[in-house]
């Protein structure tokens, strides 16, 4: 596979108010966001021409950046239009949206409240992270690493630092031919993937653990509001690692991911089955509707 570098790439980044060649978007070494993690982002997609609960990302970018201590300079409207102002000024309907507000270099020491706010989004063509045959399934492995307490890290945000532990685990599982970690919390409890919430289907009924010390996902909630549409009952529910061989069926949800089919954890195998296709028919059908449709659906 080739890969295309992402500082070298035709196209327009929207940059703290205004558009700029791809090719410029570039900050200094010194930034406060690159030493510190002191950054915040968002991942959406844009399904025709509509980018999918587009608030809802805008709303939590802000809040992430509040929790972090810091204050977005620009309103929840103004981030909306920035990111439909990218998504067209580059000519594409479906496409993965990535805003990201960092603190600059005006300081770089722990203390920075003097760091200028900055806000970028950028688009491009990003198919699922699983690639398109979703319903053949991922394998996961059990993640080296451990999702810490809510006393520890700013479990609420989407914050740039939280990450790295997912891409070390990542990393690690790869190693041994898996395509994604299931992490444990802190306590040893089944958490999420990566950079996607899970679900097992137990005795019928949907199973997803309490977010307690990771986000409550924009598309968790989603599928779960699709699912009780469909009268399947969710269960949200602290599930240890042993309850994983009664599932039936177990998938993964998040933007990049979307839902996609889990067919190993670790030793344990799994049948990609009837429930979560019909919740991936469900979700891909809901994306690819208008903002004002997608409201009308969940709140039927």
């Amino acid at each position: 596979m080739t890969l295309i570098p992402f500082d070298d790439r035709d196209g327009l980044i929207w940059w703290d108010g205004e558009l700029i060649p791809w090719r410029d978007a570039r900050l200094h070494v010194l930034s406060h966001g690159l030493h510190y993690a002191s950054a915040v982002f968002e991942g959406e997609r844009a399904y025709e021409g509509h980018i999918f609960k587009l608030r809802e990302h805008t709303e939590r970018l802000i809040e992430s950046g509040r929790i972090l201590g810091f204050e977005i300079p620009f309103t929840a409207e103004a981030i909306d239009a920035a990111c439909k102002q990218a998504l067209a000024a580059n000519d594409m309907t479906n496409a993965y949206v990535r805003p990201l507000a960092w603190r600059g270099s005006e300081q770089l020491s722990v203390s920075a409240q003097a760091t200028k706010i900055h806000l970028m989004i950028a688009v491009w063509s990003w198919p699922n992270l699983f690639g398109s045959d979703r319903m053949a399934g991922v394998k996961l492995g059990m993640a080296p690493w451990k999702r810490p307490h809510p006393e520890t890290a700013p479990t609420r945000s989407k914050a740039a630092g939280l990450y790295m532990t997912g891409t070390m685990s990542k990393h690690a599982v790869e190693l041994d031919g898996f395509n994604d970690a299931l992490m444990l919390d802190w306590r040893g409890r089944v958490a999420e993937a990566t950079g996607a919430n899970i679900f097992f289907v137990i005795d019928g009924k949907l199973h997803t653990p309490i977010p307690d010390c990771f986000l409550d996902g924009i598309t968790r909630r989603t599928v779960m509001a699709l699912a009780a549409k469909r009268n399947l009952d969710v269960v949200e529910r602290i599930i240890m690692p042993e309850e994983m061989a009664q599932a039936t069926e177990v998938f993964l949800a998040g933007t990049a991911a979307e839902v996609t089919p889990v067919r190993q954890i670790g030793e344990l195998m799994f049948a990609p089955g009837p429930i979560t296709q019909m919740l991936l028919t469900d979700y891909e059908a809901l994306v690819r509707t208008s903002p004002e449709q997608v409201q009308a659906t969940l709140a039927a």
